[in-house]
């Protein structure tokens, strides 16, 4: 079996909270699906306006338009609102300069990567870089001495700060150039003064610095070496990620322990990030994971309900409308109050929630993927390969090979680390977690960044379950006693799916897509644990062929064949129909063209398993399907497939080890058959 999906393959990005992919490119698209085209070209006139009071207006009227408005948005940015917004950045008045950046950072995060790549590309640092300084000095004054300014002007500062590091946050995760500038900018001194006088600060802003750090540690050495080298940044946030209980979506007065309990996860993810601590630090002789990671994050995701949270946003959205009517022409060509609404606030208290939730998710996905990387043997040489022959050839030419088939993890399972014991403890929340409410994919939603939040948190959660899966898959005996908790699993999985609906359906790139190629991973890690164990239905056969039929993506591919391998090994009589669809359909994989390399790879691994017990129900399955020589006629299709795995490129390396097992495996085991004469 392969190894878990534990290694991200490009960076995350913060969560943009009202995804617009379904949007069609371009500005006239743009102009013809806004219901604000006549508002923009005037917003953008005043953004340069001699009278400093206009400039400042027409910033925060940018930040309303685009508010859960994608299509206005992009409407913007093809008037350039982004490089009109950085040159206020250097604005003669504050106040202009104070919401220029407050624009720009909702920008950030309503837009994603392409309109930060755009501000990057537009030097939107040479700004921000003057900034820290002041910020610093401003803020340790502040610190020490409280009374020297106004509430508001502090006010005034610590939102610009906030605005400031959420846009450097955001940055950081669009390219490796764009965290490499960010780099030079030698942020880590700066982030931690939130973090340590966090007891002084507007808690807003100290999270933002935290979700900066938490992002700039992430497989990043130098901010993780700074941190490390400093005991007493290391002791703080050792603190900060001490934190119990859960956001409560159903508590309107939470919005301040929702935010707290946000900043403990934070830390306990930046935490994650660092480890392993060297000594002297205290820490390093702590056991993270156990000690003060799964303490804190079990609770966050077991106390909230995905259903209330979705009750919850209906009700506000309901009674918005209802005070709404009325009242829109008065709002229409003029920026919205500060004050928010009882309803905007209730809103936002859900989303901080379940992005919360989200968080405490990814972290714990990574707590999950204990299986190691496999021991990679730096003497074999990339030209070593055996001459191996189709089944018309004579047996001498697999003499070399042994006579049975190795086991095909046996190489690393010495390497593996224990199943992870919390995990009868995690999985109840990660099952309800995975199922989907009506407002999920909801399009159009009535609340888009609940939606978004929500189709986070399903992808998290399979993700999460996946490594865990793998880890136990690594180590399986303390799981495979317990038959029926794999099929609780696998129900659970298909009734998640079954409401995200069928994969044909599920349009290329969308949320419900993404959910598909996740899931069935979870599906694939369930059957290597419980191998045999699942009944197979024929709908859920038909799905996963599907599903491997639509994508080109090898690695769901490889999914979806270690799925279908899973049922194809049930041994009772009745499934012997399912065996030989999907013993057929596999066999079909191996004909050269047909599937990527590791798909290929996959299927051998898949059919060596399913028949591996000659005296198995499946062995009639075997004769009549003529298995064996179309097993043996693959192994040069094989040898080819292996051969051409370049291993200069990402992973091929790996893949090429993997690929010379699974060919030594696959004439072994044609050998093996041969040798029995039946």
């Amino acid at each position: 079996m392969g190894k878990s999906q534990k290694k991200r393959s490009m960076r995350r990005h913060n969560p943009v909270r009202v995804p617009d992919s379904h949007l069609p490119k371009g500005l006239a698209a743009a102009s013809s699906s806004s219901n604000k085209t006549e508002a923009v070209l005037p917003i953008i006139k005043k953004i340069e306006n001699a009278d400093p009071l206009e400039r400042k207006w027409a910033c925060v009227a940018v930040s309303n338009l685009i508010h859960n408005d994608p299509s206005t948005r992009r409407l913007l940015q093809g008037k350039n609102v982004v490089g009109t917004l950085i040159g206020r950045l250097t604005d003669s008045e504050e106040e202009v300069v104070v919401e220029a950046a407050g624009a720009l950072r909702n920008l950030c995060i309503d837009g994603g990567y392409e309109i930060c790549a755009e501000m990057y590309n537009k030097n939107i640092l040479a700004p921000l870089a003057t900034f820290i300084p002041k910020i610093s000095s401003v803020l340790s004054q502040y610190v020490d001495s409280p009374k020297t300014a106004s509430e508001n002007a502090q006010k005034v500062v610590y939102e610009f700060s906030e605005n400031v590091i959420t846009i450097l946050w955001c940055l950081s995760e669009t390219s490796n150039k764009a965290l490499n500038a960010v780099n030079d900018l030698m942020l880590v001194p700066f982030l931690m003064a939130f973090l340590s006088s966090r007891d002084r600060l507007p808690l807003t802003t100290v999270t933002s610095a935290a979700q900066c750090l938490y992002v700039l540690t992430d497989d990043n050495p130098p901010v993780g070496d700074e941190i490390r080298a400093n005991l007493s940044y290391v002791s703080c946030l050792l603190e900060i990620s001490k934190v119990r209980g859960a956001p409560d979506v159903k508590d309107k007065t939470s919005a301040a322990e929702e935010r707290a309990v946000a900043l403990g996860i934070l830390g306990c993810g930046i935490l994650r990030n660092l480890a392993p601590f060297p000594p002297p630090s205290s820490i390093a002789s702590v056991d993270l994971d156990k000690e003060i990671l799964l303490p804190a994050l079990l609770p966050a995701v077991s106390s909230v309900s995905l259903q209330e949270a979705t009750d919850a946003v209906r009700g506000f959205v309901q009674l918005q409308s209802e005070k709404s009517e009325g009242n829109d022409k008065d709002l229409k060509h003029s920026p919205r109050p500060d004050h928010k609404s009882e309803e905007e606030l209730g809103l936002e208290r859900v989303e901080t929630s379940l992005r919360t939730v989200q968080l405490a998710l990814e972290i714990l996905t990574g707590v999950c993927a204990t299986l190691p990387d496999p021991v990679l043997d730096p003497s074999i040489d990339d030209d070593d390969d055996d001459v191996f022959v189709s089944g018309d050839a004579d047996d001498s030419a697999m003499d070399e090979t042994p006579d049975e088939p190795m086991a095909l993890d046996e190489a690393t399972s010495h390497n593996s680390t224990p199943a992870p014991l919390f995990l009868p403890t995690l999985l109840e929340p990660l099952l309800a977690l995975i199922q989907p409410t009506e407002l999920s994919f909801s399009a159009p939603s009535p609340h888009p960044p609940t939606t978004s939040a929500l189709g986070a948190i399903h992808m998290a959660s399979f993700e999460c379950l996946s490594n865990a899966f793998f880890a136990l898959a690594a180590a399986p005996a303390a799981a495979a006693s317990d038959v029926q908790a794999g099929q609780r699993v696998w129900a659970a999985v298909w009734a998640a799916l079954a409401a995200v609906g069928s994969p044909a359906d599920a349009a290329p790139g969308s949320a419900r897509a993404a959910v598909w190629d996740v899931a069935v991973g979870v599906l694939w890690g369930v059957g290597a644990v419980w191998p045999g164990q699942i009944a197979p239905e024929e709908a859920q056969v038909q799905a996963l062929v599907a599903l491997c039929d639509a994508r080109r993506d090898d690695a769901v591919r490889v999914k979806c064949v270690g799925a279908l391998a899973a049922l194809a090994q049930h041994p009772h009589p009745a499934s012997l129909d399912a065996n030989r669809i999907i013993a057929s359909y596999l066999l079909a994989l191996l004909a050269p063209g047909r599937t990527g390399t590791e798909t290929m790879l996959q299927a051998v691994e898949s059919l060596i398993d399913i028949f591996a017990d000659e005296g198995a129900p499946a062995e009639a399955n075997f004769r009549a399907g003529n298995v064996l020589a179309a097993l043996a006629g693959a192994v040069e299709d094989v040898r080819r497939a292996v051969k051409g795995i370049d291993r200069k490129k990402e992973g091929g390396r790996e893949l090429r080890r993997h690929g010379e097992e699974v060919r030594d495996n696959l004439v072994a085991f044609v050998r093996y058959r041969r040798a029995l004469g039946v």
